[in-house]
């Protein structure tokens, strides 16, 4: 009886351990002006998103544009799709790169894969001159002052299928690393019937899944194409002819696998919508999704405010004491890791080795979840052995492989840096969400009451000098208006010294604080006529 008792207990914590190990949960803020997902893994957020119902949705949307001009020397065609800004075409996106270079391809039985006819790019202003239509799909939206990055890969996300409406190869995605699940996906694609000139490419989340999933995938992802053809016969350009789905949709689309226990929602209209799409996709899924109508926010019931205000911090503290320190800049993006306060009684080689796997941990999420892209530089704590160095980057390169963006790890350096790229889609979430301050302009940090009691002495001098050659006899007197944590510093500390300089310039000066004025303003009137002196 005792054993029973045993085996039953030991079955009730395997059950709990394998609940908690798939605990993951998606969040849906859905309000008027904002949609916001959060992806929850054992009450940690690992994935947000934000969209603005007020932008239009660019990435990934097709496009009929006309090609405006071309640019031999960027070796690029500048193309209208209907945006203030031309977006930006490269030579090699013109022609349609073939499916083989980037996924592992499936050989269909009887069909024998027809050879590329090789074009250069000497034969792309005959085959493309200026005004020649082109279809294309957005692949980076407008950065800054650039406009949007677009190729002519076409491809339609589905549920499970990616279709490629202008490739016949049919591949399955490099990151289901399972040979005989790769097999078996090999089989069912090679089976699935499509128009000629057409080839699919099987997500990552269609590992496990199927035959009749990928059928019914397929059948809705043709429907869409047939669509988008409607559009281009008909549609003069530049038009849009394809619109990429909204946050919601994707969310759907993307995020709602097996692993998800739940999707919770704080919109009913959305809660309903979501409801429909998971219906499409698998009826018995359709309990995952819950309404929220409690009255606290569903992002302040969950404590997913708390962790996104921490997120966009500059220094991200870790949980064992250490720290890093994230800087973007407009070339890229630098991480400064630190040991802090992390105290142990190991020895120094052990402890740093922890901070810096700790540290690669936290880089990958804070990624995803800043959506930071291109260029990133991680300057790691210095490890003496290279063992260490080997296993900090392979913890980088394990916590990139859940990253839907592209990325390339290099060795840890000499000088004990980490170079990485990662594949930018759109804008950072800090650019998002944030502007620039209007008070620093952007810099974080304004001028001390010193540095400016410094300028402002020196410009007095300035004036005082520039009134005495004009051969004024009557001795000047000026005015200055100037902030008043600065006119502080003036009154307590800078006294005797502008003293001295009434003094030794023969002028007499008084202040005036304005609290209206930025902290490095200040104004040098004429007291008497009230006339600007600077």
């Amino acid at each position: 009886m005792e054993a029973i008792k045993k085996l039953i207990q030991k079955g009730e914590e395997l059950l709990l351990g394998r609940r908690k190990l798939t605990h993951k949960e998606i969040l849906v803020n859905a309000e008027a002006l904002e949609n916001r997902v959060a992806v929850m893994e054992h009450g940690q957020l690992e994935e947000f998103t934000i969209e603005r119902t007020t932008e239009k949705r660019i990435v990934a949307s097709i496009f009929k544009g006309k090609i405006k001009n071309l640019e031999p020397g960027l070796k690029a065609a500048f193309v209208d799709i209907g945006f203030d800004k031309n977006a930006f075409l490269h030579y090699w996106d013109i022609i349609p790169e073939s499916l083989a270079e980037r996924v592992d391809l499936v050989e269909i039985p009887g069909v024998q894969r027809q050879p590329q006819k090789k074009i250069s790019q000497n034969d792309i202003p005959r085959m493309y001159p200026p005004g020649s239509e082109v279809i294309v799909q957005v692949v980076k939206g407008p950065i800054g002052t650039k406009g949007p990055r677009i190729t002519s890969n076409i491809s339609i996300p589905g549920r499970y299928l990616v279709l490629m409406p202008f490739d016949p190869s049919r591949g399955i995605s490099r990151k289901i690393d399972n040979e005989k699940e790769r097999q078996r996906l090999k089989k069912i694609v090679a089976e699935l019937k499509l128009p000629e000139g057409m080839g699919v490419i099987v997500r990552t989340v269609g590992e496990g899944q199927k035959k009749r999933y990928f059928i019914r995938d397929i059948e809705l992802l043709l429907q869409t194409w047939k669509q988008v053809e409607e559009k281009i016969k008909t549609v003069p350009a530049p038009c849009c002819v394809f619109q990429e789905p909204d946050l919601i949709e994707r969310t759907v689309r993307d995020f709602l696998t097996e692993e998800i226990d739940r999707i919770v929602v704080d919109n009913e209209a959305a809660y309903d919508r979501i409801r429909s799409m998971i219906g499409q996709i698998s009826i018995r899924s359709r309990g995952k999704a819950r309404y929220y109508n409690e009255p606290t926010p569903i992002f302040t019931k969950f404590n997913v405010e708390r962790q996104i205000e921490n997120a966009f911090r500059r220094q991200v503290w870790l949980k064992s004491g250490g720290y890093i320190c994230i800087d973007e800049t407009e070339a890229l993006v630098s991480i400064d890791v630190n040991t802090g306060r992390h105290k142990s009684q190991k020895d120094l080689d052990t402890t740093i080795l922890q901070t810096n796997l700790e540290a690669a941990e936290e880089i990958c999420r804070q990624m995803r979840l800043r959506n930071i892209g291109g260029l990133l530089v991680v300057d790691f704590i210095d490890m003496r052995h290279r063992r260490d160095q080997q296993q900090v980057h392979q913890r980088m390169r394990d916590g990139v492989k859940r990253d839907k963006a592209k990325t390339r790890i290099l060795p840890i350096s000499q000088l004990g840096l980490l170079e990485m790229t990662r594949q930018r889609h759109s804008e950072s979430m800090v650019s998002a969400v944030y502007e620039d301050c209007p008070y620093c302009k952007g810099k974080g940090m304004v001028k001390s009451a010193l540095s400016m009691s410094v300028e402002i002495q020196r410009k007095i001098s300035e004036v005082l000098r520039r009134q005495r050659e004009k051969g004024q006899t009557e001795q000047p007197h000026i005015r200055i208006y100037v902030h008043p944590e600065v006119l502080n510093r003036l009154r307590t500390e800078d006294e005797t010294l502008l003293i001295e300089l009434e003094k030794k310039l023969s002028g007499k000066l008084s202040f005036r604080a304005d609290p209206a004025f930025h902290f490095e303003q200040f104004k040098i009137t004429d007291a008497v006529t009230g006339n600007d002196l600077e």
